[in-house]
């Protein structure tokens, strides 16, 4: 799979969050005001982000190894643009290199309705990780990242995923979503570029499976 910064590449064989199912992420940073005092404010993209690839650091992987994915809209400088309305899929998966075996390792979280709230959390998770670490957990903290080696979930005869899961979509995702979606990935993985029949495959019945659904 390439990944990619902007649209949002999902990892094989990581599990969606229903849209419906999504919460309001409580992730956010504290800002002192002229009296001295401290209030919890809301968190930027940036700021999820600039603490994300500060637990990468701090964990040994190297920032040109590092790859955010998510659904905003980039500028050429790698941030997201101002102004833009918030996407439909949340979602957030970022990619790096093992700083110790040089495997290429995956996380994603879209659990909560808003990017950065979902990017805070990766930097959360990897946070309690390297505790585990600290506390001489080494061996169970390889194991732990065993399950984020980022490789294709493999198809077996007869495996069917959903597909929103095929095309990393909400259930509830408009036939425009859907379309854009799937040009997205056919763009990807279509074998004239390179890409797999059978990945082609499952994204075209994917397609045919959410329209049939949204037109039903």
């Amino acid at each position: 799979m390439a990944v990619t910064a902007y649209p949002l590449s999902w990892p094989a064989g990581w599990k969606r969050t229903p849209a419906a199912s999504r919460l309001s992420g409580n992730f956010g940073m504290k800002k002192e005001n002229r009296f001295g005092s401290t209030s919890k404010v809301p968190l930027s993209i940036a700021e999820a982000t600039t603490r994300l690839l500060a637990e990468l650091e701090r964990m040994g992987a190297k920032q040109s190894t590092v790859v955010l994915s998510t659904n905003p809209v980039l500028r050429q400088d790698g941030l997201p643009r101002s102004g833009q309305a918030a996407p439909a899929d949340p979602g957030a998966a970022v990619y790096w290199k093992d700083p110790f075996n040089g495997q290429p390792r995956s996380m994603a979280i879209d659990r909560y309705t808003k990017v950065e709230q979902n990017i805070a959390a990766l930097a959360a998770t990897i946070e309690a990780l390297r505790a585990i670490e600290r506390h001489g957990g080494a061996v169970v903290l390889e194991r732990a990242f065993t399950g984020f080696a980022a490789l294709p979930a493999p198809i077996a005869a007869g495996m069917h995923r959903e597909w929103w899961e095929v095309l990393g979509v909400p259930r509830n995702a408009s036939t425009q979503a859907i379309g854009d979606a799937y040009r997205s990935l056919a763009a990807r993985h279509h074998p004239d570029r390179g890409g797999s029949a059978d990945r082609m495959a499952e994204i075209n019945r994917a397609r045919d499976e959410a329209l049939k659904e949204c037109n039903g």
